[in-house]
Order: C-alpha cells, then sequence, then structure tokens
C-alpha cells in the first residue's frame, strides 16, 4: 500500500472556468471525488450537457466521479431598480410587495416574498447583499416594511435579503428546484444538497419529491440559519449529510460564533455517522491568487483537524482563474495534516446495530495490524458509509459493490474508496476476485494483511463474518 491515503475528500463546483470536458478531465485526474452543480446560476439544459461530459471524461480516464446538484432554494431578493440606490444611515428606506404601489419620493424597492411583512416585527434587521448594508425594522403594515439604514451601501437588482432569527414561511423547493431536480435524476444526479434547510420536514419533503422521480439520490441538507443551527440534531438524523454552508451562516450568526457552530456541527455528524461537508471561502483568495493565504491554509487545516469528510471549492473552480492549483493546494494541504490528526476512532458515534459494532472491532484490528486494509462488501453502501464514520485513520475502506449509484455515492463518506465489480454467488469467489483487482491496480501487494467483512454460509444460514486475509 502507498504511504499516505488521502482520507478527506475533495468537491469541486463546476462553472465557466471548469466546465469545458478538458478542465474536467484535469480536475478528474488531479483527484477530485465530486462535482457540485450549483442550480443558482445553471439551467437544466447546461445539467444534461455537463453530466455526459462528466459520466464519458470519467470512463475514458478510469476515474469516476460522483456528482451533486445543489439546488437554489427559496430565497428572498430584491426586484428590479432602473439605477443602484445609495443609501447613507440614518436614511429611510421601503422594502414593499409586488403587488404594492411604490412609495412616492422616497427610496424603496419590491421584494419576491409577499409574507416578508407578516414575518417581520419592528426592531428587527434586515441585511442586504450577503450582509454588506444592514438595515432595523421601524414601522409595517400589510404590504410595506420601512427601515432605518445602519450601515451605508447601493442597493442593486435581484439583491439576496437575510433576516437574522426570523422564521420565514418559505416552501422547501420551489418550482424551478423541483425542474431543475426532474433534469438531474434524468441525467444521473448522485446527491442533492438542499438550501436554507430550516427543520427536519424540509427534508422529508424532498425525499417525497425524490421517491416520486425513482431516484435514490443521497439528500445533504444545507445550514445556513438560524433556524438550522437550532434544529440541527433532527436535521442531521433525517439527511444523508449535512454541508456547513458558511456563506449565508456566517450572515446569519453572530460571525465570532461561526467556528463554534462548525465544530458543533460536526460532532452532530460524528455522533450519528452522516458525512458533513465544509463549504465556502476555504481558499477563497485563489479566485484571483496562485496562492492562499496562511489563514485559508489554517481554515482548511482545522476543517481536516475536525475530521470533517469533504472539504469544497465553489469560486475557485466556478470562475476563478487559478481551479486546478486550488485542488493541488487541497490535496497538499490534507497530505501534511491528515497523518497528525489522533488515530483514535471516533468517540461521539452510537452504534445502534450489532453489524456496525462488528464494524469498529474490524478498525481497531486494521489499524493495529498495521499498513492494512478494509475490504466490505456492500449494496445498499451502509456498511461503508459506518465504516467511513469511524474514523480509522491510516486504514483505507475498499468499498466493493455491485450497484452503479451506490459506487458513486460511495465516494463521499471520509477513507472510503469505492470499486464496481460483479458479484458472485459463491462468497468466495467475490473475495477473491476483490483481493486481486486491489492488487492488480496497486492498491495492496502481496503480502499484504486485509480485514474483510462479508457473509458467509454455515449450515445452510447466511451469517455475517470478518476476517484476516493475506494478500497472495
Amino acid at each position: 500500500m502507498s504511504d499516505f491515503y488521502r482520507h478527506t475528500k475533495i468537491i469541486a463546483t463546476l462553472g465557466p472556468a471548469t466546465e469545458s470536458e478538458a478542465m474536467i478531465t484535469r480536475l478528474i485526474t488531479e483527484g477530485v471525488d465530486i462535482f457540485r452543480l450549483n442550480m443558482a446560476h445553471a439551467s437544466q439544459e447546461w445539467v444534461e450537457e455537463v453530466m455526459a461530459v462528466i459520466r464519458r471524461t470519467s470512463t475514458e480516464i478510469g476515474r469516476h466521479v460522483g456528482v451533486m446538484m445543489d439546488v437554489k432554494g427559496p430565497e428572498i431578493r430584491t426586484g428590479m431598480v432602473e439605477a443602484p440606490i445609495l443609501v447613507k444611515a440614518g436614511d429611510r428606506f421601503e422594502f414593499h410587495i409586488e403587488t404594492a404601489e411604490p412609495p412616492a419620493g422616497s427610496p424603496a424597492v419590491s421584494v419576491n416574498y409577499p409574507g416578508l411583512p407578516g414575518d417581520l416585527d419592528v426592531g428587527a434587521t434586515v441585511l442586504v447583499d450577503s450582509g454588506l448594508i444592514r438595515m432595523k425594522v421601524l414601522e409595517k403594515d400589510a404590504e410595506r416594511v420601512r427601515c432605518e439604514v445602519l450601515t451605508p451601501g447601493t442597493i442593486g437588482s435581484k439583491r439576496h435579503l437575510n433576516l437574522p432569527g426570523v422564521t420565514v414561511n418559505l416552501p422547501a423547493l420551489t418550482a424551478k428546484d423541483e425542474g431543475d431536480l426532474r433534469a438531474g435524476v434524468a441525467a444521473g444526479i448522485d446527491f442533492v444538497a438542499l438550501s436554507f434547510v430550516r427543520q427536519a420536514s424540509d427534508i422529508g419533503t424532498l425525499r417525497t419529491f425524490l421517491e416520486r422521480l425513482e431516484s435514490n439520490a443521497r439528500i445533504i441538507a444545507k445550514i445556513e440559519d438560524q433556524a438550522g443551527v437550532r434544529n440541527m440534531k433532527e436535521i442531521v438524523c433525517e439527511a444523508d449529510g449535512i454541508m456547513v454552508a458558511r456563506g449565508d451562516l456566517g450572515i446569519e450568526i453572530d460571525y465570532h460564533k461561526l467556528p463554534l457552530v462548525q465544530t458543533e456541527l460536526i460532532r452532530a455528524c460524528l455522533a450519528e455517522g452522516k458525512p458533513v461537508i465544509i463549504a465556502t471561502h476555504l481558499l477563497e483568495t485563489m479566485i484571483t491568487s496562485p496562492m492562499p493565504t496562511r489563514a485559508e491554509i489554517s481554515d482548511v487545516s482545522n476543517a481536516i483537524r475536525e475530521q470533517a469528510d469533504a472539504v469544497m471549492l465553489s469560486g475557485e473552480t466556478t470562475t476563478g482563474a487559478y481551479p486546478l492549483e486550488s485542488v493541488e493546494v487541497m490535496k497538499n494541504i490534507i497530505r501534511s495534516i491528515e497523518p497528525t490528526v489522533p488515530s483514535q476512532l471516533n468517540p461521539e458515534i452510537r452504534l445502534r446495530e450489532p453489524k456496525a459494532k462488528m464494524l469498529r472491532s474490524a478498525a481497531v484490528l486494521a489499524q493495529e495490524l498495521g499498513n492494512s486494509g478494509i475490504v466490505v462488501f456492500t449494496r445498499s453502501g451502509f456498511l461503508a458509509y459506518v465504516l467511513g464514520a469511524l474514523r480509522a485513520r491510516g486504514v483505507p475502506i475498499y468499498a466493493f459493490t455491485d450497484v452503479e449509484p451506490v459506487f458513486r455515492q460511495l465516494l463521499l463518506p471520509w477513507g472510503v474508496e469505492p470499486f464496481l465489480i460483479e458479484f458472485s454467488d459463491d462468497p468466495e469467489e467475490t473475495i477473491l476476485n476483490a483481493l486481486d483487482y486491489l492488487k492488480r491496480k496497486d492498491w495492496v501487494a502481496s503480502g499484504d494483511w486485509l480485514v474483510v467483512i462479508t457473509n458467509i454460509l454455515a449450515h445452510k444460514t447466511i451469517v455475517d463474518a470478518l476476517q484476516l486475509r493475506q494478500v497472495k
């Protein structure tokens, strides 16, 4: 086995800088594990085109990647303005619903959410354009919200509004989201990232919609407001994974509490054995610079030390000038930091099933053997996801499946390297085929010891088994 095995996965967002076949090929070769399709800036036609390129390219170069569709979700945005509106501290400014007449002679803009006046209380804070402009609600009626400007700025068309601490009555899925999902499912997406998840029932809404489309895509809940933070435990239990979406989250909560919330979310996921992705601003300066700042290096290092499953690139690979360099930086930081992380197994995880507890024994055995790995066979992905959640540092998890969608979904959990092979009716033949495959592809060498999780037939009864095998 190689001296270093990368446990932390890398997600890259595709965009104008990386959507060409040549760039997709280079990103896959560089080691990207999952591509993210950000539907806030994409069409359904683009999804079909880029998915075809990803699948074709992956097959040609022999390294497959997962695809995560990040649906836009419900957003509150300002309407169109004829010219940008300059506001100063102390000014009065009005937001009104789209059917209301604009006030004469005073600065105002419409909003796309008719429930805004009902959701806001006098004294509440309204943040405009990712928090650049801060306002305080002075008064309201059924159609209008009148505010005092606290920080100056310029308000343009289609600016995003944040309402810290306010529970808004927006649907979990918009009409655009549903159309995008239909296109994504038809093209074969593996994951869906749901934006602005406020409660566990939002996950249920999406899961029901996916089931109607006959999709088994795994659901990643994006935590990006105070409601999501308050309900994190219920959301973690209901979702298939979590994304710490630090862009909006850093606006919605006190900025100095963001690292604490990130840690709390990671621990909640570790306890439930769910994957967690750290996203937004990880290498933000690499959009225009070939090197990250020291602070960004420390930020990525912290996510790796806290043992997040994946780190995600956004603007760095969508519009950035250095997308390949950004991936290389991620790999270099992971390579330096992972070996320094304590090898103690995940102490937070709650293993509720006997088979899951057997997997912990396998992880302990593989770590004590040294230079070893775990071979697991799965059709649902459950065993591999639990093994990844155990965080057995230094132990590769070789997950074999004969279900293609599960194969790609296994590209997310920490430490899991998936393989797609045919299973034989004879479990022993399947094991030998798997070990031979690993040896042929130079994942293991003759003499290596591997811990194998499989089923065996004992007196006409199938039982779970933990075996120790030496590669011939």
